[in-house]
């Protein structure tokens, strides 16, 4: 099997700069380019190797003292790299130009240099942005595409004279194209007609890594505002670009950046460095792209209308946008070596931009809280599988790079970053993060240049403590037992299947334990030094009073309680006033309570216990976390009829009187949490068949769609429409198809997404997954195929609708951030091994190289919910049915 080495680029030569003249023609679908690449010689060569994929280079010259030589190249089109043969051989510190001309064909796939659409009076136009992270910078220009190797840009940009051309740097100049004298430029036009074309020419970059290039052409529209450094005083602009139609919707996302810049500088102790920043809005891009000055998001992700959004898309925008920025720094400025080192841009982008530095710019959004059950929950469910991967994964094939987007990368990541940063405290933990930062500007790192700022912030060698957190796979569970004196704490590695080898159970985590504990004078401590450090200890302390196994929920592991102690735990937990638990104690709890019961640690009727002795509950994010559990609970016994049916009443029993004590209504200057939670309320009444909440929400559709746009409350609108759909027929369906279709609003469209996918009838099941590959784009089929494999009603279906489209879907999104989703989307609702062995065996023979750990921990997924609903089936329905008996409806 090859090694890293087989496929990253040779060292005797180093690209300095790269000259690129891009050229854009939105009318044919295609681009030209010509590049001239400043170039290094550090061994003695007669070759020189550039990566280079889905171009058609038409030829190769190599400028060296005067002399210009035509090249020859061969293509290797398996390891996308181009190999040229010189004439003779280059010499240390010789400084060559290679100079390249190709072109390349504009689709809307959403890696390369790509398009996206909109419609301007019925008339389909369309414009240009680039994604190149991880390795598609390939695919707009030959380059030597590795993180490590960094380098200064200078663009170019040839379009027609009626677009806008953006691209990472302040633009320099831009006029008519005169092809006088001009030898590159005159490749690119062939003689052809140059008046209806321009040139814009930007700044050259700082020195940096090809995948944060990025340049898009359109018709746009901006937005222009400014922020005022607090460590320079230097003002900067701020501008959004978006499509006319849509560009006013652009005000919040200057007005949060502005906050969100001034909080990151203070917090890094390190200006911005660019002259500017911009963000572009684009329809058909996948998330977001941190691309240094010129982040580029989905359109949803950057616009909102707070007269007709809702207050997720809210969130989001300001989630998203503190996550790209943190990117300036992390990533940009000190950028990782290689790819295994992906968590540190990633993870650090996740704590310190949707925790940290979104807690700054908006307090009341209880962003700490928040972290647990956004970040540290799905990164726990991922990395109990068999098939999970360490943080600090080994890269060895490019095509895995892709597959290590996820929720180790990101969530894990930041979880154990924080577990860290409340171990040594934040104000230490940022003070060496900016040692960390200032150590390495404009170059490359490793984790351990990280835990040396760190240390020299603290004296504390965090490296030691942070080692198996990063490189080993897993995390740990708690087991907890009672003595005379103290608790005795054993730690052993945590798989959902509940099945391990004791040769996978090898690994000791450096845990910090974080022990609640309640005095006689009913006060809270909190032990945060003490750190296991062994396979298991006994710790001091009076078991008859109150106390809890990591507080604040700061650290990445489960906790398995006696049944005595979670009774304790439980009864403190539904105590609405002066309990001794915070609000994240009690999501962790319910969280590890279902975790350990799925496991086969304890039983799952202790977590349906939990969550109705938690009944009176006023915290939405408490309330966030229950419905998250028997959503759970939802996914496993969806096809046990009787089950299924008690799980729902429960359910409504649950939220129907939050929704009769909160109302329909969202009052001005109300605050976030209750905002959020009557928009839970009412959204899980709704799923669980609440009949006065369907009622009210059919009424609202009917109104709607007759002419009162304005009848439904924003943050109420999917619901609306799902619960339309769901309770509809073809009707109803294709009205809500055309709102997506033709609504000029983001939040709107992502409203009208989800609704299309609501269906039960089988016909309209197949007409979406029609609509999905033959009309949406690409990134809504995506969408799509997620919400699917969350309708109980599709159920299997999706199975045969996606073995169907097998080859379709990947010829569509191979080698795009994708086409993992569409392998876990599938198998979301498959609970027996029956169905674990059918999907398996349908990708025998089939090339699964682009999405194959994704397709493992799919079918370990699969099996560890078939283990839980054999184990826990009797359990399940015995508590059900009991509760049932003494809550008729």
């Amino acid at each position: 099997m090859p090694d890293a080495s087989s496929y990253r680029l040779p060292d005797d030569v180093k690209a300095l700069h790269y000259d690129l003249t891009i050229k854009t023609d939105l009318q044919g679908l295609k681009f030209q380019g010509y590049a001239i690449i400043h170039l290094l010689v550090s061994k003695e060569t007669s070759t020189i190797a550039f990566n280079s994929s889905k171009c058609d280079i038409k030829g190769v010259l190599l400028h060296l003292d005067g002399k210009i030589d035509i090249l020859d190249w061969n293509m290797d089109q398996a390891m996308e790299r181009v190999t040229v043969t010189l004439p003779s051989l280059l010499r240390v510190d010789d400084e060559p130009q290679l100079h390249v001309w190709y072109c390349g064909e504009l689709t809307n796939a959403t890696m390369g240099y790509f398009y996206s659409s909109y419609k301007d009076n019925d008339v389909e136009k369309h414009y240009t942005v680039t994604q190149f992270q991880p390795i598609a910078a390939r695919q707009a220009f030959p380059c030597w595409d590795e993180p490590l190797l960094k380098a200064k840009f200078s663009l170019n940009m040839v379009s027609r004279s009626d677009t806008v051309n953006v691209s990472n740097m302040p633009m320099l100049s831009e006029g008519p194209v005169d092809l006088a004298g001009n030898e590159h430029l005159e490749k690119l036009f062939h003689k052809e007609d140059t008046k209806e074309w321009k040139i814009t020419s930007f700044q050259t970059t700082p020195m940096m890594s090809t995948y944060i290039i990025a340049f898009g052409n359109g018709p746009f529209a901006y937005l222009e505002s400014s922020y005022v450094s607090p460590l320079s005083g230097m003002r900067r602009p701020l501008r959004v670009y978006a499509t006319p139609d849509i560009i006013s919707q652009g005000k919040f996302v200057l007005e949060t950046d502005a906050r969100i810049l001034c909080e990151f500088e203070k917090a890094f102790d390190i200006e911005y460095p660019l002259p500017k920043l911009d963000i572009l809005a684009a329809a058909n891009f996948r998330g977001a792209m941190e691309n240094w000055g010129l982040i580029v998001t989905q359109s949803q992700h950057t616009l909102y209308d707070d007269t007709s959004a809702n207050f997720d898309a809210k969130k989001e925008v300001a989630e998203i946008q503190c996550h790209e920025l943190a990117h300036m720094w992390f990533g940009n400025i000190t950028t990782m070596a290689w790819w295994d080192n992906l968590w540190l841009n990633e993870g650090f982008a996740t704590f310190m931009g949707r925790t940290v530095i979104l807690n700054r710019v908006f307090p009341e959004w209880n962003c700490y809280s928040a972290f647990y059950i956004n970040y540290t929950e799905e990164a726990l469910e991922l990395d109990a599988l068999p098939s999970s991967h360490p943080v600090q994964v080994p890269i060895v094939d490019p095509k895995e790079i892709f597959q290590i987007f996820d929720a180790l990368s990101y969530g894990k990541a930041a979880s154990v970053l924080y577990m860290l940063s409340s171990y040594i405290g934040e104000k230490k933990f940022l003070k060496g993060v900016s040692i960390y930062l200032k150590n390495h500007l404009y170059e490359n790192s490793v984790a351990e240049d990280l835990w040396v700022g760190i240390k020299e912030a603290t004296g504390i060698n965090v490296s030691e403590i942070m080692q198996n957190w990063i490189s080993k796979t897993g995390f740990p569970v708690l087991t907890i037992t009672e003595e005379a004196d103290g608790i005795r704490i054993r730690q052993d590695r945590f798989f959902s299947n509940g099945d391990f080898k004791e040769e996978d159970n090898q690994t000791i985590w450096q845990i910090p334990l974080n022990i609640l504990t309640v005095g006689e004078d009913g006060c809270v401590h909190i032990d945060n030094e003490t750190i296991l450090k062994a396979r298991e200890i006994v710790y001091k302390l009076d078991v008859k009073a109150f106390w809890k196994i990591n507080a604040g929920a700061t650290g990445f592991y489960r906790t398995h309680y006696t049944q005595d102690q979670l009774q304790r735990l439980e009864q403190e937990a539904s105590r609405l006033e002066s309990s001794a638990l915070s609000v994240t104690d009690k999501l962790s709890l319910i969280s590890d309570v279902l975790a350990i019961s799925s496991a086969g640690m304890g039983q799952t009727s202790h977590a349906l216990s939990l969550i109705e002795a938690m009944r009176n509950e006023t915290n939405y994010l408490v309330w966030l976390s229950i419905s998250n559990q028997l959503g759970q609970i939802r996914q496993v016994w969806w096809d046990q009829d009787q089950v299924y049916d008690d799980l729902q009443a429960f359910k409504r029993a649950l939220f129907e009187p939050l929704v009769r004590k909160l109302g329909y209504e969202y009052p001005d200057g109300e605050d976030p949490d209750t905002i959020q939670l009557r928009t839970l309320a009412i959204t899980q009444a709704a799923d669980a068949e609440s009949e006065e909440v369907t009622t009210k929400l059919m009424e609202w559709f009917k109104e709607y769609t007759s002419s009162n746009t304005e009848v439904i409350p924003p943050n109420l609108l999917k619901t609306t429409f799902r619960t339309a759909v769901r309770h509809g027929d073809s009707s109803e369906w294709e009205t809500v198809k055309r709102i997506y279709l033709n609504n000029l609003n983001p939040a709107v469209q992502a409203a009208a997404l989800a609704a299309v996918c609501a269906i039960t009838d089988p016909q309209l099941q197949m007409m979406t997954i029609q609509f999905a590959m033959e009309e949406a784009k690409p990134t809504s089929a995506v969408q799509i195929f997620g919400y699917l494999g969350n309708n109980d009603a599709v159920g299997r279906n999706l199975v045969v609708y996606f073995k169907f489209r097998f080859e379709e879907i990947v010829d569509r999104f191979r080698g795009t951030l994708d086409i993992y989703s569409f392998i876990t989307f599938v198998a979301n609702l498959l609970n027996t091994e029956e169905d674990a062995q059918a999907l398996e065996d349908f990708f025998i023979g089939k090339d699964t190289s682009d999405f194959n750990l994704s397709l493992t921990q799919a079918l370990d997924g699969i099996r560890s919910r078939a283990a839980w609903l054999e184990r826990s089936e009797e359990d399940v329905r015995s508590w059900l049915e009991k509760w049932r008996q003494t809550h008729q409806e």
